[in-house]
């Protein structure tokens, strides 16, 4: 019975101590699951030398640095720390720093007595070290994290120097106000640097943290008093503040930093950071900045309020960033994002680049007016294809919908594709991108040939910043000025340097404002009709994922993008449906305090009356427009289309109701580069709702081919001249021919 009860004893005990290894061997190997890599060095970037405080043009209130990001970038090595804060910390956090190795256990168990008394946690005595690796590695506040923090604690303080450790704690322990380390808490409560603190203050940073959302130096100033008199008789107690110390603490006052407002411009700071030069920030204190402190507030809210109209229609983050035309100072600089994890705070929506749609079509059609079109000129808007590799690239307009030969200010102010392809043609793609990079667009890097004709409809990357930068171009007449962060006083202003041509910088201008030039497609009552004369351009990438509006006056140069980080498409928003309605807001707000000034005028540009329908100047019975046309470029010949000139009949077309659709009178046609002139061709046509039997196509006087019954083209190979093309047309079932109108073109 006995040897029966002690074999018994000895399974329980072999039971348990199996269960207890089991078990220690899972919490070993879930510890070492979940465990951290301790970091090689606890670097916060360029860091040695403290950074500046970023202000407003005003030079009063401050930017926000660190209200979406994870560490603070104003830091101070330990050694200008003042001896007396340090000691505060240590004091009011953790009195065994400087002996214990990572846990101060005697500390832990007087916390959890406490905590078994109340039944609750009150006291959690973490140390500084393991408050450091929970900046390190952020954990839910369990009992399993404090286990796995103690641990990695014990590897910190292997790996570092107590010096070391401090000096990190110091710099990015959290405040309320979502500020970091005891620069920025001393600079916002107290508008200075740690050094020149008092030592009531001194003592108040190190109180403050115990409960950073619930002590309030000003709104709750009794408890915030309480405690920091308790702190200094510790301190008192163990040698820490001498008797005049303690006697003038008692005496002194806070001495609060005046009311300024904190503006949100997380994004434009980090530029600033990494883009100025450290000699320059380091040399100062505080830095005043072009921002404008209260254009960024509206700009903020007016993008704030668009982005959550539009969530149901995919549309996640924005962008927009508003810049003085005559300095080139950037005004205001939003990023936003709605629906993002913390990831996307990191990105900013102004410097990243995305594709910007029809928004380089103004600087492809200036560089076509410097070789020699006008705003007259007319470009065929028809269906185009291309050959890539084996298949074959189709261009279409936004709408589908297609408005044979237009004039180039009709082109562009409707923003149409395949016209935009044709005069890319002309220009040469080469020569165009060369055009972009002189304008600061930096980020197409790739060969004209890797873009292709694609370019002119916005094939590429580009970023808002790059984009706000050309389009201000314009807005100076074709200077470029690189964009400025800084006031004048701290770098001086860049000279501008002439890119565009002038009038041609005009034209676009009085394009981009002109309401009737975008009637086709936008129709009367348009967002981009704006209030003040503005010159506005939208853009549209590919399935939507990127909507773009850009726009200047004579004072303001602003831009908005919309759409998604992670690159999904939104459900069918468009530029003008989306972005300009923010632009739309931006620009009232610029323009509340002043009246908006023409910017199209250049001295020399000509007014003439012009045809619509040709281009030519416009003769009796022509539907005409005035059109401005820069020296020596304006047409000298009259439209003959729509009444019949001196001394010469109607034309036939008149009677017959027969005429030519292709070519239009005045087109200029331009050869391809890329493609052997032997495989191009020009397909002449005639309306196709009459029976015919045959057509005789006169060019120049000669009669070039024939075409048989129901033929209602011909395709002419392309050469290079000035050609007068009419089509005497034989009707089914009729013996004697009619006779086109004459229509005269150009194959450049």
């Amino acid at each position: 019975m006995k040897s029966r009860r002690s074999m018994r004893k000895r399974n329980i005990v072999l039971c348990a101590v199996c269960f207890i290894g089991a078990a220690t061997v899972l919490l070993a190997l879930k510890t070492a699951q979940e465990l951290q890599p301790i970091p090689a060095s606890l670097s916060f970037g360029d860091s040695q030398v403290i950074k500046p405080e970023l202000l407003d043009r005003t030079g009063f209130n401050a930017l926000s640095i660190s209200y979406q990001h994870r560490w603070s970038v104003q830091t101070v090595p330990l050694y200008e720390i003042p001896p007396l804060l340090r000691n505060a910390f240590i004091e009011s956090e953790d009195k065994r720093f400087l002996n214990h190795s990572g846990v101060d256990w005697p500390a832990r168990a007087h916390a959890l007595a406490q905590d078994l008394r109340a039944m609750r946690i009150v006291r959690g005595a973490s140390t500084i070290t393991e408050q450091v690796v929970r900046m390190l590695h952020p954990r839910p506040r369990t009992v399993w994290s404090k286990w796995l923090e103690g641990i990695e604690a014990g590897r910190l303080e292997k790996r570092f120097s107590k010096n070391r450790i401090l000096e990190f704690y110091l710099n990015q322990v959290p405040y309320g106000h979502q500020r970091r380390g005891v620069v920025e808490a001393a600079r916002f409560y107290f508008d200075r640097d740690p050094a020149t603190l008092n030592i009531k203050e001194c003592l108040a940073l190190a109180v403050l943290v115990r409960a950073p959302s619930g002590l309030d130096l000003r709104k709750r100033p009794g408890l915030t008093q309480r405690r920091i008199l308790r702190l200094a008789k510790h301190m008192r107690a163990r040698g820490l503040l001498n008797a005049a110390e303690y006697k003038t603490l008692l005496s002194e006052r806070f001495e609060f930093a005046h009311s300024r407002t904190v503006i949100e411009a997380v994004q434009f700071v980090q530029y600033v950071l990494s883009t100025v030069g450290t000699g320059l920030l380091n040399a100062h204190g505080s830095i005043t900045t072009s921002l404008d402190g209260h254009i960024q507030q509206k700009v903020g809210q007016i993008l704030w309020n668009r982005i959550e109209a539009l969530r149901s229609s995919d549309v996640g983050d924005g962008a927009a960033l508003v810049v003085d035309n005559s300095t080139g100072e950037v005004l205001a600089w939003v990023s936003q994002s709605i629906s993002a994890g913390q990831s996307k705070g990191w990105v900013d929506g102004v410097t990243v680049r995305r594709q910007p749609g029809s928004t380089l079509k103004p600087f492809l059609y200036s560089l076509a007016l410097e070789m020699g079109w006008t705003a007259a000129t007319l470009i065929d808007d028809s269906p185009l294809s291309e050959p890539v590799n084996s298949g074959l690239h189709v261009f279409r307009n936004y709408s589908r919908t297609y408005y044979g030969p237009v004039r180039l200010r009709v082109a562009l102010g409707n923003s149409l594709n395949t016209p935009a392809v044709r005069t890319i043609s002309f220009t040469g793609t080469e020569r165009f991108l060369d055009r972009l990079h002189c304008l600061g667009i930096s980020g197409l890097n790739k060969s004209a040939d890797y873009y292709g004709h694609g370019l002119a409809l916005g094939d590429g990357e580009v970023s808002l910043f790059e984009l706000v930068q050309a389009y201000s171009a314009l807005a100076r007449h074709g200077a470029f000025l690189p964009l400025r962060t800084l006031s004048g006083s701290y770098l001086p202003p860049g000279k501008p340097r002439q890119v565009i041509d002038p009038g041609a910088a005009a034209i676009i201008a009085d394009i981009l404002s002109d309401p009737q030039a975008r009637l086709l497609e936008f129709g009367e009552g348009n967002l981009l009709r704006f209030p003040t004369l503005t010159a506005v351009k939208t853009g549209t990438s590919t399935d939507h994922r990127d909507c773009w509006a850009v726009g200047f006056s004579d004072r303001y140069t602003a831009g908005v993008w919309m759409g998604n980080l992670d690159d999904r498409p939104t459900r069918g928003i468009s530029g003008a449906v989306g972005p300009a309605l923010v632009l739309r807001a931006i620009f009232a707000e610029l323009d509340r305090d002043g009246e908006t000034g023409s910017f199209a005028t250049w001295p020399g540009l000509k007014t003439v009356s012009i045809c619509t329908v040709s281009g030519l100047l416009a003769g009796p019975g022509c539907p005409h427009v005035d059109e401005r046309f820069e020296p020596g470029t304006a047409p000298v010949q009259v439209c003959r289309l729509h009444s019949a000139a001196p001394g010469r009949p109607c034309p036939v077309v008149q009677r017959s109701g027969i005429r030519l659709l292709q070519p239009s009178p005045g087109l200029q046609i331009a050869i391809d580069p890329r493609i052997p002139v032997q495989l191009q061709a020009f397909a002449f046509k005639i309306s196709n709702d009459i029976k015919l039997s045959r057509i005789e196509w006169v060019l120049n006087g000669e009669n070039v081919a024939k075409t048989g019954r129901d033929e209602h083209q011909f395709l002419w190979p392309l050469r290079r001249g000035r050609y007068t093309l009419l089509a005497r047309v034989w009707r089914a079932g009729r013996s004697n021919p009619v006779q086109t109108a004459e229509v005269e073109f150009v194959v450049k």
